[in-house]
């Protein structure tokens, strides 16, 4: 992906700068902690395809999924 572009890129959250990781696999948002994944070298922009980052800008386990409730029985 051309650095040219990158610098073009904004956060979709926080329109905040991106930065590209060595691994080139995804450009993040530190500002908001989160990475977008770069499919077939184009950017997912997408709030609900970002992962959650920590400080050293690995993406986070992802939650387990809560059970559902169960009435109790009276």
């Amino acid at each position: 992906m051309d650095t040219r572009l990158i610098e073009l890129l904004v956060c979709p959250v926080c329109k905040g700068p991106l930065h590209r990781l060595p691994q080139g696999q995804m450009l993040i948002c530190r500002a908001d902690r989160l990475g977008f994944p770069i499919r077939d070298g184009i950017p997912v922009m997408l709030e609900s395809e970002a992962v959650a980052l920590d400080e050293q800008d690995q993406p986070l386990p992802a939650a387990a999924p809560t059970p559902p409730a169960h009435p109790h029985e009276a």
